[in-house]
């Protein structure tokens, strides 16, 4: 291959190494750090008997997600407060035609999913995401792996389970999502109690994800009356010059809260019968700093 060659072809293949390493760390810039050391290898590597560059750098991209999730591990594991994953802005645009093929992707990096995964083991995970998350053979997840495709099922099987037993249950339909996004906005910013009341499911629940670094509970609220009663009083406090934009994040509609032009704040919504069943705020900054506009 030529250098332009080279540079082309993983450029081709960023954005499935990007997506791989994000589902494995739940980081984006642990993702983007994966992902240029995967460059560094393809680009240094012997490629003569590289039959699938494709294989070969999810294979590469995949080993090296392994080998820094455990220090990802040990850092959540001390954080302050609830852990969520760092928004990532997905935008599947014209990559991905299927509609089917899009609500997997879409599921796979969701908030809720990325959360329940950080409880897999690290083979678990990795199995997990490429088999549910991009459809590879067991077969050629053993070559990634260096596993037999007997135990990739078998870890696939597992990882499975306990994701579908701890997975929450929510409606995917965006359109539904934007619409109660929007309204879910309007009460807020009028502190208007009853009309949040109106759109929180009775279970409702709050995960606020701070870090320390930031004003958010440092503990899941629980129940409509307690988040209503939490999103009313952080609305009276207000913060300066805010503004509001909806983007799509981890597969789904999401609101940015800047103040001035620095991002705040992240909101998204997981809906249940029509319902807001969960709340998530992302306000530690370190997170929302690949969102400054």
């Amino acid at each position: 291959m030529t250098a332009d060659t080279v540079t082309d072809v993983f450029e081709e293949h960023r954005p499935l190494l990007l997506g791989v390493a994000y589902r494995m760390l739940g980081r984006v810039a642990d993702a983007e750090d994966v992902v240029q050391d995967a460059w560094l290898r393809w680009s240094a590597a012997d490629r003569t008997d590289v039959r699938e560059p494709r294989a070969y750098l999810v294979r590469v991209t995949t080993r090296l997600a392994l080998d820094r999730l455990g220090r990802v591990k040990a850092r959540n594991e001390a954080y302050i407060g609830p852990w969520l994953p760092e928004p990532y802005v997905t935008d599947f645009g014209d990559t991905v035609q299927d509609t089917a093929e899009r609500a997997v992707l879409a599921d796979s990096v969701s908030l809720a999913v990325l959360v329940v995964l950080e409880s897999l083991s690290p083979l678990e995970r990795a199995v997990f995401v490429l088999r549910e998350a991009f459809g590879y053979p067991y077969a050629e997840i053993g070559a990634v792996l260096d596993r037999t495709e007997s135990a990739v099922r078998q870890l696939a099987g597992r990882a499975r389970r306990h994701v579908e037993e701890r997975r929450p249950r929510y409606e995917v339909d965006p359109v539904q999502r934007r619409e109660l996004t929007e309204r879910f906005l309007a009460a807020a910013v009028d502190g208007d109690l009853e009309g949040l009341m109106a759109l929180l499911a009775p279970d409702a629940r709050l995960v606020g994800d701070s870090g320390g670094k930031a004003r958010a509970p440092l503990r899941v609220v629980e129940s409509a009356d307690h988040v209503g009663r939490f999103l009313v009083g952080a609305a009276r406090k207000g913060i300066p010059d805010p503004s509001f934009r909806f983007l799509e994040i981890n597969g789904a509609p999401a609101l940015l809260v800047l103040s001035g032009d620095k991002p705040d704040a992240v909101f998204q919504i997981d809906v249940v019968e029509g319902r807001i069943q969960a709340v998530y705020v992302i306000r530690n900054p370190d997170k929302l700093r690949g969102l400054a506009v």
